[in-house]
C-alpha cells in the first residue's frame, strides 16, 4: 500500500453505486501513485460474496419483504449484512502483486480504531475481533492492476435483521440464530467509553488514516454519471445478482388443500434447467407440460408465478394455483 492516501468522499447510500464507485477507480479514474480510501455506508443490504450460492446464503423472501438489497461483490468471502448503522472501507492501490493478502491493510485500520478507544485485533484469516467477538470482515480482489481490499465495520448495526436475513432455515432464526450470533459478533460501539454518532466516527477514523499529507478528492459531474453506469451494468441486475450463481440441485415441498407437490430441480446460472414434480394432487394434464414449461425459467417466484399463468396453468391442478406453486420458491 502506497503512502499518499486521496480520500474519495463517498455519501451514496445505494450499494450499487458504492461497487460501482470502486469499478470506475480501477477502470477510467486511476491515482496511480497514490493509494484510494473510501469509506461509505449503505442502506440495509446484503453483501454476497464473488463465489458464493445467493439462494443458500440469504433468506431471499424476507429480503424482498423488507426491501433489503442484494448485491454481489467481485470480491470472495461470505455474506455480510449491512445498514446505516455500520461503515465499509475500501483501499484502492496500484499494484504488481497477484495475491491475497490482508496484513498491510488491516493494520492501519487497527491502529484507526485504538485512537478512539477501541482494541482490536486480527484473528489471522479475515476478521477482526474485540475480546474474540468479530466486528469486522474483509475480502480482497484483483482488476486491472490494481488490488481492491475492502471490509465492514459493525458500528451499530441492527443485528437482529443481520441473523433475520442471512438465515434460510427459519428454524435457526427462533431456536438459536439470534442469541448464536450476539455471542460472536458484536457493534464497535459497545467498547467505546465515549460513543459518538455513526458520522463522527467516520471523520474520526478517515482523519486518523489519510494523516496530514492526505489529499481529499470529490467527486465531478462526470464522474457520478460513469459510475452510475458502471453501478447499473455490473451490479444492479439480475445476472449479477443470481445469474452467476453456481449450479445446483435442490427439491422444493408444498402442502396444500389440493394435496401434495414435490419439485426436484436442477438450476445453472439462475434458471432452472431441468424439473421433476412428483405429488399426490389431480390434474387434467400431463404433469411434463408444466416440467417442460419451467425449463429455462429464472429460478424465483415471481418469475415461476409468470411462467405458470402465461401457459394457462393457473387451473389444471385441482385446489391448487399456480400462486401456490410460486410460493413454494
Amino acid at each position: 500500500m502506497k503512502d499518499r492516501i486521496v480520500y474519495v468522499e463517498n455519501n451514496f447510500l445505494d450499494p450499487y453505486q458504492s461497487f460501482g464507485l470502486e469499478y470506475y477507480l480501477t477502470a477510467e479514474k486511476t491515482f496511480d501513485d497514490s493509494t484510494v480510501l473510501l469509506f461509505w455506508r449503505t442502506e440495509p443490504t446484503l453483501m454476497v460474496g464473488r463465489y458464493q450460492n445467493t439462494y443458500s446464503e440469504i433468506n431471499t423472501e424476507y429480503a424482498d419483504q423488507k426491501g433489503i438489497n442484494i448485491v454481489r461483490r467481485m470480491s470472495g468471502g461470505g455474506t455480510i449484512y449491512t445498514d446505516l448503522g455500520g461503515w465499509q472501507y475500501s483501499f484502492i492501490t496500484r499494484t504488481d502483486k497477484n495475491e491475497i493478502s490482508f496484513a498491510e491493510y488491516i493494520a492501519p485500520v487497527i491502529d484507526a480504531l485504538q485512537t478512539v478507544g477501541v482494541k482490536a485485533e486480527f484473528n489471522g484469516r479475515n476478521d477482526l475481533v474485540i475480546n474474540g467477538k468479530k466486528f469486522s470482515g474483509t475480502a480482497q480482489y484483483m482488476h486491472n492492476g490494481f488490488t481492491v481490499h475492502h471490509g465492514s465495520l459493525l458500528y451499530d448495526t441492527d443485528l437482529e435483521e443481520l441473523v433475520k436475513s442471512t438465515t434460510v432455515d427459519e428454524y435457526k432464526i427462533l431456536s438459536k440464530g439470534i442469541k448464536s450470533v450476539r455471542d460472536r459478533v458484536t457493534n464497535i460501539s459497545e467498547h467505546m467509553e465515549a460513543p459518538v454518532s455513526a458520522e463522527e466516527f467516520r471523520e474520526l477514523i478517515v482523519k486518523h488514516l489519510i494523516g496530514d499529507d492526505g489529499i481529499r478528492y470529490n467527486l465531478t459531474q462526470y464522474d457520478m454519471e460513469r459510475i452510475d453506469y458502471y453501478a447499473r451494468e455490473k451490479f444492479d441486475n439480475w445476472e449479477s445478482k443470481f445469474g452467476k450463481n453456481p449450479p445446483f440441485n435442490v427439491v422444493k415441498t408444498g402442502h396444500f388443500e389440493g394435496g401434495n407437490i414435490e419439485m426436484k430441480l436442477d438450476v445453472a446460472k439462475g434458471r432452472i434447467v431441468n424439473a421433476d414434480i412428483y405429488g399426490d394432487f389431480f390434474g387434467n394434464i400431463d404433469k411434463s407440460a408444466i416440467e417442460k414449461a419451467l425449463k429455462g425459467c429464472e429460478y424465483d417466484s415471481d418469475s415461476v408465478r409468470k411462467r405458470l399463468k402465461d401457459n394457462d396453468f393457473d387451473s389444471c391442478i385441482y385446489r391448487i394455483t399456480a400462486e401456490d406453486i410460486a410460493d413454494m420458491f
